[in-house]
């Protein structure tokens, strides 16, 4: 006969105990980040070498996070080609990556090396569950195979994927919570950079089924939906390309009042990486209909010419003010909640 009383007693089971960074060694931690930013974004580490190590660090932490996010939600490593006709499950992987985060956020173990160390620079810096959200929104986006179809959707995408870690990026930088507009701008830099990435991705993107150019401005064009990288619309694609870095501009020189108020080796290295990756979409406007026939990429030598230019920037601080301020920006986007489409019952998912 069995016996209805538990074989371990209930005073000895005990809970999982909070310890951020899921009870891994710091120092292990920072190693792995490091080769996850070494791996995934040669710009963004040659950048961040200018940091304090302190602050080098923690940006580590956060970037292995990001791209472990973004590996997971594409099925890909490191940035990978993506693996086309795996969209089924694209919504589960999203919602792997948003358990994984709250337990890292709680401070729960998380058995992935790039969650716990997300969980360590969040108790560090004070980032937040809501903070979490606004990137993995992003992720609900592509997972539902989501297209813009006006600017302001454009920019929304771009603030979750980018906008909201450059948020992030700032506080670990020291900008205090309650500093919005720095924050404001710390997003335009995000903002900046994932417009230099759609216009120098477009083709790469339209492989993997993805479109990031509003609907609306390709109907302006005169080009009709799925044709934008058929040789017919070439000219009309570098005008929408050239409009992409236009933008882009705008958000750099609105970022660059922000950079001014960072310590100096930190505005060193954010004025860098401004340089680094607005100088990938100058090449795209460049080359104009011939943008896409090869991928466009900054040189180690132009690298160490940017961070040389850097320099006297972040010395001098003193950036020029916009003649006017982007149209679209943190505040306009920052905790929208992003729903997931209908599942297979026709009942609607959410995240958050």
């Amino acid at each position: 006969m069995y016996s209805n009383k538990p074989i371990t007693p209930a005073r000895s089971i005990r809970s999982t105990p909070q310890r951020h960074g899921g009870g891994r060694n710091r120092e292990a931690l920072t190693a792995k980040a490091r080769d996850s930013i070494e791996k995934g974004s040669k710009s963004f580490a040659a950048a961040s070498r200018l940091f304090d190590r302190p602050t080098r660090e923690r940006v580590w932490l956060l970037y292995a996070w990001c791209r472990a996010c973004d590996d997971i939600a594409d099925g890909q490593e490191f940035g990978g080609t993506l693996r086309l006709g795996d969209k089924k499950d694209a919504l589960d992987r999203v919602q792997g990556i948003k358990a994984l985060t709250a337990r890292a956020l709680d401070g729960l173990p998380t058995a992935d090396v790039a969650f716990d160390a997300f969980g360590m620079v969040a108790q560090e810096c004070r980032l937040t569950h809501a903070m979490a959200q606004d990137v993995i929104d992003g992720f609900v986006l592509d997972a539902a195979e989501w297209h813009p179809r006006t600017e302001r959707d454009l920019m929304q995408y771009c603030f979750h994927v980018a906008g909201a870690v450059g948020a992030m990026m700032a506080q670990v930088m020291g900008v205090a919570p309650d500093d919005h507009d720095t924050l404001d701008r710390a997003c335009d830099l995000g903002l900046a950079f994932q417009l230099a990435n759609i216009a120098r991705d477009i083709a790469e993107d339209d492989s993997g089924a993805r479109v990031y150019i509003p609907s609306e401005w390709l109907a302006e064009m005169g080009i009709p939906p799925g044709e934008h990288m058929k040789p017919a619309y070439r000219p009309q694609l570098a005008i929408l390309a050239a409009r992409l870095i236009d933008r882009m501009d705008d958000h750099a020189a609105a970022a660059r009042l922000g950079a001014a108020r960072l310590p100096f080796r930190s505005r060193w290295a954010i004025l860098a990486a401004t340089r680094i990756y607005t100088s990938i979409g100058h090449k795209v406007r460049a080359r104009g209909e011939a943008a896409w026939d090869s991928r466009v990429h900054t040189s180690s030598l132009a690298k160490l010419g940017h961070v040389c230019a850097s320099f006297g920037e972040a010395l001098i601080n003193r950036p020029k003010n916009p003649a006017q301020m982007p149209q679209f920006s943190r505040r306009d986007f920052v905790q929208m909640p992003v729903q997931m489409p209908e599942n297979e019952n026709g009942r609607e998912n959410q995240l958050g």
